[in-house]
């Protein structure tokens, strides 16, 4: 039996320290047709049982089984037959009181809602083929472009095109399309040309209840309840604990097989709730950092935050982290609020996933919501990452610079006129964080020092799931009797810059065709109809679109935007002088990183002012034509701008998008060409 000294007494949690870690990799359930011996850390326990049930959800318990104290903490019990099919709980006794069922905290399988693990054969749940599965090659970090979206958004609108709306195998479905005939789902990410698909959290969750899906619950998923166990409302059966697992596999698989990674959405930092999450319904308290007064601290503002420092936290998270990696085959891991965890924990899960496969992604928020009862030394933060080899955070400077301020809504960035004060930020996300002697680090908005070691630890970004869209955000804060018609050019500006910048670039999910979320911030729990992909957007900003799709293809093409090293940019990347111009320019030269063009000028005008005049003419048939007449403010030509690039002897390359091209004369010409009898080329 465990002795009262292995628990902390009442409001003394640096006690837990005192606490056995037990190492095994048999917890919680060691299975074999012949006998499953279940095996539960619970070194606070008085007493243990093992429930055994016939279903998921209903009915009592068909056996209890009582577990027998073992070593270092745990409690163990064999079961000398075939459980398969059987669901189980565990449940404590301490001071004289059972306390509520838990299905653990390691359950790799559950039923409905994830009250009740499940036992089952793992293998049984792979798909054909699925060890033979490979992600694609990625050579280098610096060639990531990430793509984030949620399971439910992407295909759950009725115009999606997709069966299996909101569903983990929508992204296994290819030939999908919208009424408009352009392609959804799959096939647009592919076309798109992105390649990481960034989930939003997609293990088991608390809010939405699996059993009445008809209700259309909806959430973002950062309310974790089982941390090894794909989410039941993304399957076509959340009470068939084997169909999530196999079809979590099939989209992966898929992904795969379609030249795309999979990055995993993680909350480790927090549970949905505290007094009754799994952590504390088995090992009361031991998973949580503490105030002074013995009151649960909450750098989460979720109401609490987990402990990564402290031993037995540690090795849940860096398992849990490997178990995903290996059964599920992902290929990168976001942490959601890392700055609450350690240092020394996202160190050890970047060295055991490089064990697995070295080109794993992990990456996360640099910051916390609130403060800590963590040293602020020992913080996995933003300005830490240095500390933290193949860690990378996002940069949030880059997305204020560019767009405007997340904190003052009305705020504009560089990209929609405000010039004053975003240059260094800019630039800052355009060297990836790093350090640059043309930058002035006294000038940026949230960071002081170049923390980033490689620009693949800067994850530049414009939005995310939270906060507003990149549209949102133009609609307010761009003001005058011209707004409406500027924000497109202002979109194509902020994708310019985040698809020409070195680091990691991160696009939110409908950017690409301009999806809004009806002014709403943060809509984690609002109806679909805010937050599903409308995909009749396509067709309607297809000129956006096909932008971001050639901006993707331009960084593919061409290393010297993928520079992999700081060393590299300093040596390639040099800023103009352009003076107070509202022009930041800068050249990639010397064939940078091996690029097959000797010297690249990349040059972004902030600035907001129309041409001179538009002038009108009719053409032969009567139809009005306007030309853009000359240039206004002589700002247009002055230092790192296209005209002075050419007037230096360079090649301008231009974002516009001009198509002049008679389409519906394609066939009166054919039928010519045909007639007189010559061959056409086109």
């Amino acid at each position: 039996m465990t002795t009262q000294q292995n628990r902390p007494a009442t409001g003394q949690p640096d006690a837990f320290d005192k606490y056995p870690c037990y190492y095994g990799s048999d917890l919680e359930l060691a299975y074999t047709p012949q006998r499953s011996v279940f095996t539960l850390w619970a070194p606070a326990a008085d007493k243990v049982r093992l429930n055994l049930y016939a279903s998921g959800a209903d009915g009592e318990p068909e056996e209890r089984l009582e577990m027998q104290s073992s070593d270092d903490g745990t409690w163990r019990v064999a079961a000398e037959r075939d459980l398969k099919g059987t669901f189980y709980t565990f449940q404590i006794e301490k001071e004289g009181k059972w306390l509520d069922e838990t299905p653990g905290i390691w359950a790799k399988a559950v039923g409905v809602n994830g009250d009740r693990a499940a036992v089952i054969d793992l293998r049984e749940t792979d798909p054909e083929g699925w060890e033979a599965d490979r992600a694609p090659e990625l050579k280098m970090y610096s060639d990531i472009i990430l793509y984030e979206l949620h399971h439910r958004d992407f295909s759950v609108a009725p115009d999606s095109g997709i069966e299996n709306k909101g569903k983990f195998l929508a992204l296994t479905e290819t030939g999908t399309k919208t009424p408009q005939g352009e392609a959804s789902g799959l096939d647009h990410l592919k076309e798109l040309g992105v390649t990481h698909i960034h989930i939003l959290p997609s293990f088991d969750y608390a809010t939405v209840d699996e059993a009445r899906l008809n209700d259309k619950t909806y959430n973002w998923g950062y309310d974790p309840k089982n941390y090894n166990v794909p989410e039941g409302s993304y399957s076509t059966d959340p009470a068939d604990p084997a169909a999530r697992i196999r079809e979590f596999k099939q989209m992966v698989q898929s992904l795969h097989r379609n030249g795309m990674r999979i990055v995993l959405d993680v909350v480790y930092n927090h549970t949905a709730s505290v007094e009754h999450s799994n952590f504390n319904l088995t090992v009361p308290g031991y998973f949580y950092r503490h105030n002074a007064d013995g009151s649960y601290s909450d750098a989460s503002g979720c109401g609490n935050e987990t402990a990564s420092e402290r031993a037995m936290v540690r090795h849940y998270i860096v398992e849990s982290v490997k178990f995903w990696a290996k059964e599920y085959h992902i290929d990168g891991f976001r942490f959601d609020l890392m700055g609450i965890h350690d240092i020394e924990t996202m160190n050890r899960i970047r060295e055991e996933l490089s064990k697995i496969d070295p080109t794993i992604f992990i990456y996360g928020e640099g910051w916390l919501a609130a403060d800590s009862p963590l040293p602020p030394e020992k913080r996995a933060v933003r300005d830490h990452v240095g500390q933290m080899e193949g860690i990378a955070v996002f940069c949030d400077d880059f997305r204020d610079a560019v767009r405007g301020s997340t904190f003052e809504e009305h705020a504009c960035g560089y990209a929609s006129g405000n010039i004053g004060g975003h240059y260094e930020p800019v630039k800052f996300g355009i060297v990836g964080a790093t350090q640059h002697p043309q930058v002035d680090y006294n000038g940026l908005l949230y960071s002081s020092v170049p923390y980033a070691a490689a620009p693949s630890q800067a994850v530049n970004f414009a939005a995310s799931h939270d906060g507003y869209t990149v549209i949102d955000k133009l609609r307010l804060s761009v003001t005058g009797d011209r707004a409406e018609e500027e924000l497109l050019p202002i979109d194509k500006l902020i994708h310019t810059i985040l698809l020409t910048a070195q680091g990691v670039p991160f696009i939110r999910a409908g950017e690409e065709m301009m999806q809004d979320k009806q002014g709403e911030p943060n809509s984690f729990r609002s109806p679909d109809a805010v937050n599903q992909i409308d995909w009749a957007l396509k067709a309607e900003h297809r000129g956006l679109f096909d932008y971001v799709r050639q901006l993707i293809a331009l960084r593919k093409a061409h290393p010297a935007f993928r520079i992999p090293t700081a060393e590299g940019l300093r040596q390639w990347l040099r800023f103009l002088d352009t003076g107070d111009s509202g022009v930041i320019a800068y050249t990639l030269g010397e064939h940078a990183n091996g690029d097959a063009w000797k010297e690249i000028l990349v040059a972004y005008n902030g600035n907001r002012h129309p041409a001179d005049q538009v002038i009108p003419q009719k053409d032969p048939r009567g139809n009005t034509l306007y030309w853009i007449g000359p240039p206004g403010d002589k700002r247009d030509a002055g230092p790192g701008t296209d005209f002075a690039a050419v007037d230096e002897g360079y090649v301008s390359v231009t974002p516009l998008h001009v198509d002049l091209t008679a389409h519906q004369a394609h066939e009166v010409v054919t039928d010519w060409l045909e007639r007189v009898g010559v061959d056409r080329q086109w």
